[in-house]
This record gives structure tokens, sequence and C-alpha cells, in this order.
């Protein structure tokens, strides 16, 4: 199992940040990155054409290796919602047939989906968890699997739900939206990095992920993956970048109709992110070292000090399988202001996010048995 790697971030010591899902914290070897590509800038005759496209190249097989997916199926993008666009705006020949979601989706994509919908004549149905079981991601993720049938045109969901940890079973729904048809479209930023992944196996057309939370990214910077479906889409502009020619500086305007091939057409304009770039680079180079199952296994290990916690106070913590370890909901007692729970926690300098009526927990390797002690100390 992995050891407390806070050693190699810079928090500060007197914190328990346990909110890692509201923006991962930067590591040591991303600043310097950033801190050395910055200096660069100071002399820009020294940069040279391929300057301009090897970072780029390197962040794109990281994140591959990662997803399980090959290089030029990845695209570098500035946000979720552009990927959303990206793959949505390609996506028409499902007209009339109804888009999927589920409840208290992040807005990009709910947001994104709708306007699919009302641009196909779709119906947006909203798949609800089910009351009645045990395990509200159990229950959910069967509503969920049942909702999907032949008139379904899109289905676009988080692969861990934001406010709540719930994790869906994306090879069941991946199997199923490709039995049927359907364009499965999912957001990773909430599990790709802590959560391991693979869309291939999960049969994912679209994954997004904005880079911030557990790439342990910049923000404005998200990496993507398409699969073939999407190899002769229309990207939303037409970046020089993405063409066959667009390494050879010299010869810009001898015109190249031809895309560079796969996803790459989806890059956006400037794809170079000098400064921000070189910080993923750094941060997808640990993860890897890491390994996404190893930050789970770890993070279960502390989020397991919380059980006889919650128990003792006659409040659930789901430790099913629906249920990610890096990022759950903590409930608190009935008529408890989450938000004045929240604030008094922050002065004991204990960070968490409120989500719903419920406290957002999200664990990562920077934190270790007294970060838990410190947030249970708080509670108490």
């Amino acid at each position: 199992m992995l050891n407390c790697q806070k050693s190699l971030f810079q928090l500060d010591p007197e914190v328990a940040y346990l909110n890692n899902a509201y923006r991962g914290p930067m590591l040591k070897t991303s600043e310097e990155a950033a801190i050395s590509d910055l200096r660069k800038m100071r002399n820009p005759f020294s940069m040279v054409a391929e300057d301009f496209f090897t970072t780029v190249n390197s962040v794109k097989k990281l994140f591959s290796e990662m997803v399980g997916a090959k290089d030029h199926e990845i695209a570098l993008i500035p946000s979720t919602s552009y990927g959303f666009a990206c793959a949505l705006s390609n996506w028409n020949h499902a007209k009339g047939k109804k888009a999927i979601t589920v409840r208290d989706e992040f807005p990009s994509g709910y947001f994104s989906l709708k306007r699919w919908a009302e641009e196909n004549g779709s119906e947006l149905q909203i798949v609800d968890p089910n009351p009645d079981t045990e395990s509200l991601g159990q229950g959910w993720n069967q509503r969920l699997l049942e909702s999907i049938d032949k008139e379904t045109g899109v289905v676009l969901i988080s692969s861990v739900h934001w406010m709540n940890g719930v994790k869906f079973d994306l090879k069941a729904i991946g199997e199923r939206c490709e039995e049927v048809g359907a364009c499965f479209i999912v957001d990773g930023t909430q599990s790709v990095g802590a959560l391991p992944m693979d869309v291939k196996e999960y049969k994912i057309d679209a994954l997004i992920c904005a880079s911030y939370k557990w790439l342990l990214g910049p923000y404005s910077l998200a990496v993507s993956y398409f699969s073939d479906k999407f190899d002769e889409g229309k990207p939303l502009e037409e970046s020089w970048m993405n063409r066959t020619n667009s390494h050879i500086f010299s010869e810009l305007t001898n015109y190249q109709e031809e895309f560079l091939p796969g996803a790459n057409r989806f890059n956006v304009g400037e794809t170079s992110y000098f400064i921000l770039l070189p910080m993923l680079e750094k941060s997808l180079e640990q993860l890897m070292v890491w390994k996404p199952e190893k930050i789970q296994e770890y993070a279960k290990s502390l989020r397991s000090q919380l059980i006889s916690f919650q128990e003792e106070r006659g409040l659930s913590l789901d430790l099913s399988e629906f249920s990610a370890n890096h990022l759950f909901a903590l409930p608190l007692p009935e008529g408890t202001d989450p938000k004045q729970v929240r604030s008094s926690l922050e002065n004991e300098k204990v960070y968490v996010s409120v989500r719903g009526t419920s406290l957002r927990v999200s664990i990562n390797v920077f934190n270790d048995q007294s970060d838990i002690e410190r947030l249970k100390t708080a509670l108490s």
C-alpha cells in the first residue's frame, strides 16, 4: 500500500485538506515545471518549432496509458463543456431519440445535453435514485440501466457523482449503450487519476476530464478521449495546429485540408498551453507511478476510520461497491445546517465541501490518519 505522499506537495502543514474534489493541490514538481517554462518566455528566440508539440505529445501519451486508449485518440481542450460540445455537435444521427442523464448531474454536462435534446427534438430524461434500496448507488445504477432502450440516442453521466461519490457501473452502462446504438459520453473529472479507467472495456465513446481535480493539474485545461466514431467529426474551430503540415512552420500557407489522425482535430487552438501543460505532464507522470488502483486502496484505508464514528452517532456511511473511496458523502444529524458545520470545521483548519444536506469528503494521497482524526474531533 502507498504511504502518505504529503511531502511531495506544498500544502500548509497546519491544514487538514479533505477537499480534493473541489480542487487538487499542486505538486512541487508541477510548480517547478511552471516556473521553468515561464522563465523560457524571457527569451523566446531560444524556442524552436518542436517546442510547440513535444509536451503536447507527452501529455497525450501519458493520459492515453492511464485510460486504456491510443495517443491519437486524445485531444487537449480548455474545459469539459468544450469537450461535450465537440462530441454532441457531431452526434446528429439520433434525432428524436431521448437523451439520458442522472439527477443533479454537474451543470456543464446537464446544459450540454439539454441543448442537444432541444436541437434534435428529443426528450431529456433525468434518472432519479431509487429511495427504496438500501444502497443509493445500487438502486440508481439499476434504474439507469433500465432507462436505456432502443429509443435512447445519448447517455451523458459522470463516472463518479460529484455530490455524493456514487460510482456508476460504466461497463454495464457502456455495453447497454452499444447494444441499443446510443452514444456514451462520460465526465471523468471526479474519478480519472484516483480510480482505474478503461475506455475500451467500458465502451465509452467520449471521455472528458478537467485536469484540476484528481489529475492534479492546472485550471483551464482538460483532456479528452474520442472513439473512432468521431474520426470524421467537425471540430468547433479551425486550428492550424491540427493539420498535417503544422510542424513545418515555413509551409503553413501551403494549406492542408487533411487533419492529423483521430481525435487531434478536436484539439483547442494554441494547444501547446505553455506553462500549464508542463504542470499537467509532471502530475500525470507522478500519478502513473502511484497508480489509480493504489490511490483508491489508500483512500479506502483512511475512509474506513470513519465507519465506527458514524455508527456511534446513528448515521450511515455507504460502503457498497457503488461508492467511491476517494469521494463520498458524510451524512449529518437531521436538522443540522451543513454550511454552519463547514464554517466550524474551517475554523479548525479542516476543509471539506457541502453538497446537498451532507458534507462531501474527498481523500487523496497527501492525507493521513491525523487528517481523519482532526475531522472527527472537529465534528464531535
